[in-house]
């Protein structure tokens, strides 16, 4: 089996639950063809360089998997048809990253530092 990063951008109007929706069925479909998901990150609703759609955010996911080339087919097929994804990309690599995206890990260690800051007396 072949090893794959996929992330995919899905319309601003979705709520999050919907989202995480979307992965959960985009990890069904790999799961079908045989392969296996090592890790799914929701990175949230974000801007959008430019507009897609005329979207100017977009609800963005990425997933490590395994799994066989015809699976990948299938979900991407899947998107394709899917009202809600404005893209996808999927990337074949040589190994799978399994610790927290640069993405995520960036913002748990703002998330850190603004917690290691006592609040300030008169601050609102």
């Amino acid at each position: 089996m072949a090893l794959y990063e996929h992330v995919v951008i899905s319309r601003q109007d979705i709520s999050p639950q919907q989202a995480e929706a979307l992965n959960e069925t985009m990890k069904s479909l790999i799961e079908a063809g045989g392969g296996t998901v090592a890790k799914i990150e929701y990175w949230g609703l974000r801007n959008l360089t430019y507009r897609i759609k005329k979207n100017r955010k977009g609800h963005y996911s990425l997933l490590a998997i395994d799994s066989p080339p015809d699976a990948v087919k299938e979900m991407e097929r899947q998107l394709s048809i899917n009202e809600d994804v404005l893209r996808y990309l999927t990337v074949r690599v040589d190994e799978l990253e399994l610790e927290l995206s640069p993405i995520l890990a960036r913002r748990d260690r703002d998330r850190e530092r603004r917690d290691d800051f006592p609040a300030k007396e008169g601050a609102f």
